[in-house]
């Protein structure tokens, strides 16, 4: 007889800790994750993000400069293959 519940497997804490968390692997894939570690050390440190101001602006800034940056990679340029709309 099957068992009640979700039916997923229990991974034991060895296997939890090799797997790689996802918002360490969003972070990483920016190049902001020296940022990142900074602002979760203070907050460790502090228990309070008020006193990690510093390092919450350092990550901030970082995640958009990226995010410009992409957004720029992905913009068309209007040269590109795109007709100019008649009458200019």
């Amino acid at each position: 007889m099957a068992r009640p519940g979700h039916g997923r497997s229990r991974v034991s804490p060895e296997e939890e800790e090799d797997e790689e968390d996802p918002v360490d692997a969003m972070v990483s894939r920016t190049g902001c994750m020296a940022q990142h570690r900074a602002l979760q050390h203070c907050m460790a440190e502090q228990q309070d993000w008020r006193h990690c101001q510093p390092q919450v602006r350092a990550f901030r800034d970082c995640m958009a400069q990226r995010k410009q940056h992409r957004e720029v990679q992905r913009a068309p340029s209007s040269s590109q293959g795109h007709p100019a709309p008649a009458g200019e």
